[in-house]
């Protein structure tokens, strides 16, 4: 923000500033990239594992149920054969055989005496096998195990005697998983495709919807380069996504403000260079009367001087006022804060006024409805109120009455100036607070204010973080209202 050509510019046509504002804009798109393709591809790959689990877990339960149902038939078989006892059966012997190739596997055989009397890799055939798995069998439990990442599934199962109630040898299986691996293998690569398609999609996608969604910002971004070719720039429309017509309407308040403070600056310039020159002005046509007569008289001497002094009056007071504008709108602005009694303060303050209303006889009255103790700084807020009793008289008709009056509660004390004066037209009421403003010009000059009595009070009570408002209707009065906080807070 900067002063060009008596302008307010806010915006700044350095490059660097631009490439600022571009790359954090490539910066919010990349955050949306990333975001989009995140929140498209991790639900895919989580659907994808779990689904290879439970494919997986599935295809072994299922393969188990088929395994072991065939299994009981050869367990039958070998039972009602009397395999145990006659191992050199053909028929049962190629059963066995078969299964074993069929299952990829190998098939055990073992009798009562824990002895192998067949297997199918004829390496343990005859010896003896007292296993866990085994004992199990022979104390009545069929068992069977698998570990995920073994290559086997093993089966044990007991073979009951003919009258099926005595346990005479144990079968056990040891069936091949690697056509499940095969099989799960070729699913987790299809997935793994469907992955990969899938993510592809999201990162086109994305890349879209993101370059979509950044748009607005661009144009906003156009939007207010293109403002900085005209003082104070144009307003913007943006008006794509609710967020982003907002930015563009939150711009467009600030831009009517900057021009309305812009507007005021340039009219406080103007109102300052002429109430500085109307005193100097008077000054000099005085002086110059004089000097042109050169035997003027005393009397006529003395007239214009007191005039010039009046004038020189005059001026200390503008300045004096505007010196105290510009301390009070300094942020480091110290207030000597105290508590003071405000129905003292106002006591005093109106005694002090009093000699002025009783020139037009207008009657200064005070009410107080309750014994009143805030912090304050006494001699700025006796200013601030000072201001609006002279004010009330000043601008009153004769035989008037200014009432002053003071209330408070748990947090804020209240203090209100009501006159019956002339009151403030409609149109004036929202501009009263500003520098310099006067609503009747010439019946201002004539009660010898500087226009910037309401600007000092104001911020004078801001200073407070108080609160001052206006109600008045023209040829009935006016009512200013002050709210200021019972205790302080820097």
């Amino acid at each position: 923000m900067y002063i060009r050509n008596g302008a307010l510019v806010i915006f700044s046509k350095d490059k660097k500033e631009r490439k600022g504002r571009q790359s954090r804009f490539k910066s919010l798109r990349l955050i949306w990239f990333l975001m989009l393709v995140f929140l498209g591809t991790l639900p895919v790959v989580i659907i994808s594992e779990i689904i290879l689990a439970t494919a997986s877990a599935n295809e072994v339960q299922s393969r188990i149920a088929r395994i072991q149902n065939q299994w009981m038939i050869v367990a039958n078989q070998v039972s009602k054969s009397g395999y145990i006892d006659n191992p050199q059966n053909e028929v049962v012997d190629s059963e066995l055989e078969q299964m074993a190739s069929l299952q990829e596997g190998r098939v055990i055989v073992v009798n009562k005496r824990f002895r192998t009397i067949k297997d199918t890799y004829e390496i343990d055939t005859g010896k003896y096998n007292i296993s866990e798995a085994v004992l199990q069998c022979f104390s009545g439990e069929a068992k069977t195990n698998y570990k995920e990442g073994d290559r086997y599934l093993d089966f044990a199962q007991p073979i009951y005697g003919a009258d099926n109630t005595e346990i005479v040898g144990v079968m056990l299986l040891s069936s091949s998983t690697s056509s499940l691996e095969e099989l799960a293998e070729k699913l987790e690569a299809r997935v793994r495709l469907l992955e990969v398609i899938e993510f592809v999609i999201v990162v086109i996608v994305s890349a879209v919807i993101s370059f979509w969604m950044v748009r607005p910002f661009k144009r906003i971004t156009a939007s207010l380069n293109h403002a900085t070719e005209s003082p104070l720039g144009d307003e913007i429309k943006v008006g794509n996504f609710v967020e982003t017509k907002r930015i563009s309407d939150a711009y467009n308040k600030t831009l009517k403000q900057l021009k309305r403070l812009d507007e005021s600056r340039q009219q406080f310039v103007s109102n300052v260079s002429h109430e500085l020159k109307t005193p100097i002005t008077s000054i000099r046509v005085l002086a110059d009367s004089l000097m042109s007569q050169e035997e003027a008289p005393v009397e006529l001497y003395r007239e214009f001087m007191g005039d010039i002094s009046e004038e020189i009056d005059r001026e200390s007071q503008i300045i004096e006022d505007l010196l105290s504008l510009v301390r009070l709108d300094k942020s480091s602005t110290e207030l000597n804060i105290a508590q003071m009694n405000v129905n003292e303060l106002l006591e005093g303050t109106l005694k002090r006024l009093r000699p002025i209303a009783h020139q037009k006889n207008v009657d200064l009255i005070l009410e107080s409805f309750r014994p009143v103790l805030a912090e304050l700084d006494k001699t700025k807020f006796t200013l601030a109120i000072s201001n609006l009793v002279e004010n009330a008289v000043k601008y009153n008709n004769q035989d008037g009455w200014v009432k002053v009056s003071l209330n408070a509660d748990h947090k804020f004390f209240y203090v209100k100036v009501a006159d019956n004066g002339i009151g403030i037209p409609e149109e004036a009421q929202e501009h009263v607070f500003e520098r310099f403003y006067r609503v009747d010009k010439a019946r201002s000059r004539e009660a010898g204010g500087t226009g910037l009595g309401l600007a000092i009070t104001k911020s004078i009570i801001y200073s407070h973080h108080g609160a001052i408002k206006l109600y008045s209707r023209e040829g009935e009065g006016t009512t200013f209202t002050v709210r200021v906080p019972l205790i302080y807070i820097a």
